[in-house]
């Protein structure tokens, strides 16, 4: 009995970890894509509509399409001064986190 319970620990304990990088991960891609964008200080503004992230910025000669889209995302459509990226369900979070940085 004492061997389930030391595995179920180490089991769990393994899980945490994987969960804690992924975590980390995902800040990391996020920062990448701020960047991306030309940073912080080129976004004007933010939305989001189900997988899609809508972005307006002030230059959009900052902006490093090529390398958005090897971040993952499906598709990319530019229409004057504002950006339409399909990230499915990691646009919500985006958003949080660039209203955070501002």
């Amino acid at each position: 009995m004492e061997k389930y319970i030391i595995i179920a620990v180490i089991l769990i304990i393994i899980a945490l970890a994987i969960l804690k990088s992924t975590k980390e991960d995902a800040h990391i891609e996020m920062n990448k894509l701020v960047e991306y964008l030309g940073g912080k200080g080129n976004i004007i503004s933010t939305e989001v509509n189900m997988s899609r992230f809508k972005v307006t910025l002030n230059n959009m000669e900052l902006v490093n399409k090529d390398a958005i889209q090897k971040l993952g995302a499906k598709g990319i459509v530019e229409i004057d001064n504002t950006l339409k990226i399909i990230l499915g369900s990691e646009s919500k979070q985006l958003k949080k986190y660039i209203d955070d940085l501002r």
